[in-house]
């Protein structure tokens, strides 16, 4: 129990109701005025603007700590620098033991999914406590962390709940998600941008981590589905990814442990470790810190209907193999010792056990202070030593003929923290790994990115090519990795990259390498016009001014958010056609758009049963025959992915998805990176080579039975088809079709197998989507 000073607010006294109550929510608002109010009553918390969001809201960080902590914040964030940094001599540092002098960072996020919203609304309450409470374990630590507290990672995201919350609140509609994304462009996926930083909020976020403060410790907080576990919490699920320092996964079984004893203390049945989510895949909030010497964890604690209790019983939860791990929810296990049965579940459950995983985080952080910085210190260190089985350094050409995406590759490697180097003049390099004499001379003006820096797992696991292991099941079927099995920066982007395994009289030439201090460094040599603020816009790419409209819907389609973020940050004109503009054949358009959503997404939208009507029904059977009058009439259909299932049926084409109907035991690829055979003669396929890079996420391959009436503009590989990542099966794919188009009445169709704008990362494939939208 925590004894409190009555003299700071608490958050009923400013909200009016207490945070986590069952029908309650604090909108952002409300929730950066609540911690306004606290920084003025407390000297131990200090609120800051990190930056704005994507739709212009403050977002903040609550630094809380000790008096005097806050007060010397400055101090701290210098020695932290310099316990991450010990390449760089920082003079005020260097007559002091960092590791004795220096205090534990630890950041804690919460609810960047802000349909998981208890977490934004519990942080409220574990800011009062930890400001008002005068036992023992809190001072212990408030001396001796710092505590960067992340009321949200989206706040856009928590208006659109709080407000379609209330909107629906004591109706049939009540603990609905919203009928929208909850990030502007990203949706649930804003949780998959920490290395490519397209959103504001990474960019804010990965600007406060890894170029300011460099967190021991990083905590985000999760909710996943109602029938699982109570919470899910580490050690993960296999398989790590190799780059992962084995110190970093074995402290985080440590934290995850002691997060598993506290809550057992506690009575919480139904918390699980080593399941579901595994440590392989990079882009995520607390798997990008492996890469930084950082101890990213997650916790996912089962949900409610947002602010909503919810009754499970004790059927629900009976299905057997419910996740990765889990053989059974109602039978005990190492890893789930003492199961849940069942019950009502509500907002105060999961703010419950979401604060004392935070505490015993913060209070592993405390007690085990030095033990963290020497880690910190140690891990860097280390990166800054060569090993014979890595490249001295990554090498970006120079003479690219896409120069915009080059000047974004080098900007996200900057952005979180990697040294950069232009080269002023020219270096010999072996670029093969056993070869010993053979010398390539790399040209003025390229770049270099050495490997031996101390977020060096960073580096290395953006530039290689990933080999996802096969793992199978029982049944011979491809297990499900969390996320993606491939991500490899370069070949997403469609830069041309080299790794050199040897320099050639490097000393003597070391003083001939620029640091890149700023991205309009970069862009000079590049011959590109500076720019005014980081991750500006892009050129316009399109030559003439097509009459763009992109299928949104109601459905909430992550692939339209990025392909709208695609359209934006080139500054490409679009109009976002709602299901009613299918409907009333409101189709007066160059070009049509439609995103990768499933038939039934577009045809029949969200269930009335659901939803209020106003956002159910989908584009129905009229707006298909709008759509197809569309085309006939002389308009473009572009189609990505799951769009082209309809478009294949309902237009009548002779092709098929030989990938369609084959099992996990036959066929399977989870997220990467192919090779396409490109015909150049065709215009879509202007300005590319004749193999190009191109991202599969569980896509599809077409076999096209009339080539009279189709044309495939590119093919998947018939050799060497996978490039990074794992494929199962891959003679199904071989040859197959990834980009066709046909001519329809008077009018054009171009199917991309694949989703060439994927989550806004794959730059090298962007210029088949502008080369379909010219006219």
């Amino acid at each position: 129990m925590f004894a409190v000073n009555a003299q700071i607010p608490t958050p009923k006294s400013v909200l009016g109701f207490h945070p986590t109550d069952d029908r309650t929510i604090a909108d952002w608002k409300q929730i950066t005025d609540y911690f306004a109010k606290l920084d003025a009553a407390s000297d131990k918390v200090k609120v800051e603007e990190i930056g704005k969001t994507t739709l212009g809201k403050p977002q903040i960080v609550a630094f809380i700590s000790s008096a005097d902590n806050i007060k010397n914040l400055e101090r701290y964030k210098n020695y932290n620098f310099a316990i991450n940094n010990p390449q760089i001599t920082i003079a005020q540092t260097e007559s002091i033991d960092l590791t004795k002098a220096g205090k534990t960072i630890v950041a804690i996020s919460c609810s960047i999914h802000s349909t998981e919203i208890v977490a934004s609304q519990m942080s409220m309450n574990l800011a009062h406590d930890l400001a008002t409470a005068t036992d023992e374990t809190t001072k212990e630590i408030l001396e001796n962390t710092i505590l960067l507290l992340i009321p949200s990672a989206n706040p856009d995201g928590i208006d659109i709940v709080a407000n379609w919350y209330r909107k629906t609140l004591g109706t049939k509609f009540e603990g609905t998600s919203p009928p929208e994304l909850y990030h502007h462009y990203a949706g649930h996926d804003n949780n998959r941008d920490w290395f490519m930083m397209n959103l504001a909020e990474t960019r804010n976020i990965t600007k406060l981590f890894w170029q300011e403060w460099f967190p021991q410790i990083v905590y985000d907080v999760h909710q996943q589905g109602q029938t699982g576990a109570r919470m899910t919490i580490p050690p993960f699920y296999d398989p790590p990814n190799p780059r992962i320092d084995p110190l970093i996964l074995r402290e985080l079984g440590l934290l995850g442990y002691k997060m598993a004893a506290d809550l057992q203390r506690t009575d919480q049945a139904g918390v699980t470790t080593n399941a579901t989510y595994d440590t392989w895949w990079h882009g995520g909030f607390r798997s990008a810190p492996y890469y930084h010497n950082s101890v990213g964890i997650l916790s996912e604690a089962a949900s409610a209907e947002l602010m909503t209790p919810v009754t499970i019983n004790k059927e629900a939860l009976s299905r057997p193999n419910p996740s990765r791990g889990i053989a059974s929810m109602l039978e005990p296990a190492t890893n789930i010792p003492d199961p849940w049965e069942g019950g009502v579940w509500g907002p105060k459950d999961i703010a419950r056990i979401e604060t004392v995983s935070a505490l015993a985080v913060l209070e592993m952080a405390a007690k085990f202070r030095e033990r963290y910085l020497k880690n910190s210190y140690d891990l860097a260190s280390k990166n800054l030593k060569p090993s014979n089985n890595e490249p001295q350094a990554f090498i970006v050409y120079a003479g690219q003929p896409n120069q915009e995406p080059v000047a974004r590759f080098l900007e996200i490697l900057m952005w979180q923290g990697m040294e950069v180097h232009e080269m002023t003049r020219e270096l010999e390099i072996i670029h093969e790994q056993n070869d010993k004499n053979n010398f390539h001379e790399m040209p003025l003006g390229s770049f270099l990115v050495f490997v031996n820096q101390p977020q060096k797992n960073n580096v290395l696991s953006l530039f290689e090519k990933q080999v996802y292991p096969k793992r199978l099941n029982a049944k011979g079927e491809a297990e499900v990795p969390y996320d993606v099995a491939g991500w490899t920066l370069p070949l997403q982007m469609g830069v041309e990259t080299v790794a050199a395994w040897n320099i050639k009289d490097l000393e003597k030439h070391r003083s001939t390498l620029k640091k890149v201090e700023n991205i309009n460094q970069a862009r000079t040599v590049l011959n590109l016009k500076p720019n005014k603020t980081s991750f500006d816009k892009l050129p316009n790419p399109l030559k003439s001014s097509p009459k763009i409209g992109l299928y949104k819907g109601f459905t909430g389609s992550m692939d339209e958010g990025w392909t709208r973020l695609v359209l934006d940050n080139h500054q490409i004109p679009y109009t976002s056609l709602m299901d009613s503009d299918f409907r009333e054949d409101k189709l007066n358009y160059d070009a049509i758009i439609l995103p990768s959503i499933s038939e039934r997404g577009i045809v029949s939208g969200l269930p009335k049963e659901r939803y209020p009507e106003e956002f159910t029904g989908g584009i129905g059977e009229s707006g298909v025959a709008n759509l197809k009058k569309f085309v006939e009439n002389g308009g473009k259909l572009i189609c990505f992915d799951d769009s082209c299932e309809l478009v294949i049926k309902q237009f009548n084409l002779p092709m098929k998805n030989v990938l369609g109907g084959l099992s996990r035991a036959e066929f399977y690829s989870p997220g990467s990176i192919w090779q396409l055979d490109v015909d150049t003669s065709n215009g879509l396929a202007k300005g590319f080579n004749k193999q190009t890079p191109a991202y599969f996420i569980n896509s599809s391959a077409y076999e096209i039975s009339d080539s009279g009436k189709l044309r495939s503009v590119a093919k998947y590989a018939e050799k060497d088809l996978l490039l990074s990542g794992w494929i199962l099966g891959e003679k199904y794919a071989l040859g197959k079709t990834a980009i066709a188009e046909s001519d329809f009445g008077k009018g054009k169709l171009i199917l991309f197998a694949f989703r060439p704008q994927h989550r806004g990362q794959t730059f090298g494939t962007f210029p088949f989507i502008f080369n379909a939208l010219e006219k």
